[in-house]
């Protein structure tokens, strides 16, 4: 097994990415794990996997780190106060330097590239990123990954029950979800079998899902009539805002929620199946561990 490389190790994703490969065999001390904070790495260390403290602007640091690397996972950075293309550049940069052979990078599902498109402020940076990967001439496999689905109460509303009401300015619009922990489970399928060059993957389920759709699961799940309803962007963000939402949070839900009106992750894919070797959660039985009648 040839040394890996994660990045972004002690978020969510690059935890349960590197615990399943873990699971599948991968000896601790053949994962380095990039990380920027200590403490939220203690974790990893007590597993014996080999943590780099650093960040994707030391240069010298990541070079000095990414010694013997062939496999690099490149979590795409969480900040968004400044370029995130700039520090993903870095890294590949530094990977070319020392020899590594393949590079995963987590992107994300759309069906357009379009400036004007009301996720702009975050497509940018990936397209960025995926057009410099592939220019690079290091084989590379990019994870299009859907929506999470671990974040879909966030829209419904905890008290959903109790309001009756799903507020979200989504109109028709179809959004493929996806488990993060499965997307996790695909990438340690990924790092650990061949097969992957130069392949770019819809990660999600087979088949998207609007809110209409969720509202009347809910309904059938618990009894209780939940109505749908679609404001007008402006409203919904202003609303959040009323309910103790910061402002930077409650627009960029509005942006995702604007996307999804206009079917931007409305795409169908057999791809997680394939990688997962089996039909991967669907919004459904989400939903039916969440409410019960």
């Amino acid at each position: 097994m040839s040394k890996l490389f994660i990045t972004g190790s002690t978020g969510h994703l690059g935890k349960a990415t590197i615990n399943f490969l873990l699971q599948k065999g991968v000896v601790a001390n053949q994962i380095s794990a990039l990380a920027r904070d200590e403490g939220k790495a203690a974790e990893l260390k007590s597993k014996g996997i080999d943590v780099k403290i650093g960040n994707y602007d030391d240069i010298d640091y990541l070079r000095s780190a990414m010694q013997g690397i062939e496999t690099m996972l490149l979590i795409s950075s969480s900040e968004m106060n400044k370029s995130r293309a700039e520090q993903h550049i870095n890294a590949i940069k530094v990977a070319k330097e020392n020899g590594v052979k393949h590079i995963v990078y987590t992107s994300f599902m759309r069906t357009e590239e379009d400036p004007k498109s009301p996720l702009w402020f975050i497509a940018e940076d990936h397209i960025e990123t995926e057009k410099y990967l592939k220019e690079s001439g290091i084989t590379f496999t990019l994870f299009d990954n859907g929506f999470y689905l671990d974040m879909l109460m966030d829209y419904v509303g905890e008290q959903v029950l109790e309001t009756k009401t799903i507020f979200v300015p989504a109109g028709k619009g179809k959004v493929n979800f996806v488990l993060r922990n499965e997307v996790a489970e695909a990438l340690a399928n990924v790092l650990t079998t061949s097969g992957h060059d130069n392949k770019t993957y819809l990660i999600g389920n087979e088949q998207p899902i609007s809110f209409g759709e969720i509202a009347n699961y809910i309904s059938e799940l618990t009894g209780v009539a939940i109505n749908y309803v679609t404001p007008e962007p402006e409203v919904y963000k202003q609303t959040l805002m009323r309910h103790d939402v910061p402002e930077d949070f409650a627009r960029m839900f509005t942006a995702f929620a604007v996307a999804f009106l206009a079917d931007t992750m409305n795409i169908s894919t057999t791809d997680l199946t394939q990688l997962l070797g089996r039909k991967p959660t669907t919004v459904k039985k989400y939903l039916s561990s969440k409410f019960k009648k």
